[in-house]
């Protein structure tokens, strides 16, 4: 063979072998990161895993348990639109639906390798004498919380691959919740002790603690909440979760909410639009100002958003009688300004909530806290994800064993004429 020919098949070899070896590289660093165990740390304020609130109650009460053939079904859905982290509110003893959620999601992974759904997992945190006829006594807590606080522990380490956060207690310092409401010192002490079992070993080290609350309970309200326990309690935690509801401030708030005056030649959805997008500045105002108290206090950690929803339906204050705040438009508009806004700025939004549930206000079908969900109870897509639904992204999953299809039957032309505007400021 020529010398010099030789000497060019050599070098061409050569070249084959670097760009199969480089080619090779992006499948050897993929294969490790599927490899790579997901904490809190890789998740919360990550875009790539969404977040929501879930709760999978079909029926009138909570006794009426949803099994796990029907919690795999909501997985599947939730998973198609992109869900990968979600938020429960309780461990207790007769109410097994957060545990049977960990089962479900076991089960689909074990059904599928690619299957991926994590959790924050909450204990629910109550005062002395909570919903028991007796008078409450804020300043001592509930018996039961030891009971709630073991058995997170105790689901976080059976299921450490889908358990990623525990929260202590749910909007359990705020003051308008007068059945059951806690200092702040229990909350701490709570919290406190699983960092503790955390530096012992007994929980796993990259398991975040936080407590998911109403901003003002984090600092950003009257300066009542403002203590000593408060500033020791955000040092605690490994970052803050806090809620906030511009739709339940639109009855009592008309700074934010309203249509105004310069803005009566608007088009229709221009009208809504402005009122919307000053809704979803009323939420960021709210979560600066926690974060502006954080700052005050000296404390630097993550602020994520574990609740904030707009309700479709309601028949008291926010109403047609009331507000003029919920409609499908308005609750999809508030939606797809929050996960915009959240994405872009590395908050993870827990957005309350996945299903309307009809638990919440049993006595009134159309109370507002029965319709927050992004679904109806039988698995009709809401306004807000009919571009989902023409995209194909619910294909082959169901609730109830029907397919997912859009509310009003997709016409837009009938949901606009339950749409109300905000009223004439």
């Amino acid at each position: 063979m020529n010398v010099n020919r030789s000497f060019k098949i050599g070098i061409l070899l050569g070249q084959l072998l670097i760009l199969g070896s480089c080619g090779n590289a992006p499948k050897e660093e993929e294969k490790l990161n599927q490899t790579k165990e997901i904490n809190a740390v890789d998740i919360l304020g990550n875009p790539d895993y969404q977040a929501i609130s879930y709760g999978g109650y079909r029926g009138i009460s909570r006794e009426e348990q949803p099994t796990i053939a029907q919690l795999k079904e909501d997985m599947k859905i939730m998973a198609a639109m992109g869900i990968k982290v979600l938020r429960t509110y309780n461990v207790q003893p007769n109410l097994p639906h957060a545990s049977n959620i960990l089962a479900a999601i076991k089960e689909l992974k074990n059904e599928d390798a690619d299957f991926e759904m994590y959790v924050m997992l909450g204990a629910w945190i109550d005062c002395k004498n909570a919903w028991t006829g007796l008078e409450p006594d804020h300043n001592i807590e509930s018996e039961a919380n030891a009971g709630e606080i073991a058995r997170a522990v105790a689901l976080a380490n059976k299921y450490p691959d889908i358990v990623k956060v525990i929260a202590v207690g749910n909007e359990a310092m705020v003051k308008w919740a007068a059945s059951y409401y806690v200092q702040p010192a229990v909350v701490l002490k709570w919290v406190n002790h699983l960092q503790g079992l955390k530096k012992k070993g007994k929980l796993s080290k990259d398991l975040w603690i936080t407590s998911s609350d109403n901003f003002a309970s984090w600092g950003g309200g009257d300066y009542i909440y403002h203590t000593p326990d408060l500033t020791k309690l955000l040092k605690a935690v490994d970052y803050v979760s806090l809620h906030t509801y511009p739709m339940h401030d639109t009855h009592y708030n008309a700074v934010f909410w309203g249509t105004l005056s310069f803005e009566k030649s608007l088009t229709t959805h221009e009208k809504m639009d402005a009122a919307m997008g000053r809704a979803r500045d009323y939420a960021k105002s709210q979560y600066r100002s926690v974060v502006e108290y954080m700052t005050v206090v000296g404390v630097d950690k993550p602020v994520h958003i574990g609740e904030t929803g707009w309700a479709s339906v309601s028949n008291g204050h926010f109403g047609p009688d009331g507000s003029r705040a919920t409609d499908e438009y308005k609750s999809a508009k508030f939606y797809h300004l929050m996960r915009d806004w959240t994405n872009k700025e590395g908050i993870s939004c827990f957005y309350f909530e996945a299903f309307d549930e009809r638990w919440k206000d049993a006595a009134n079908k159309l109370g507002s806290e029965n319709h927050f969900g992004l679904f109806t109870l039988d698995g009709k897509a809401k306004y807000a994800l009919w571009d989902q639904v023409d995209a194909g992204v619910f294909k082959g999953v169901t609730r109830g064993g029907k397919p997912i299809t859009k509310t009003y039957n997709g016409d837009k032309k009938e949901l606009m004429k339950d749409v109300l505007f905000p009223p004439l400021k």
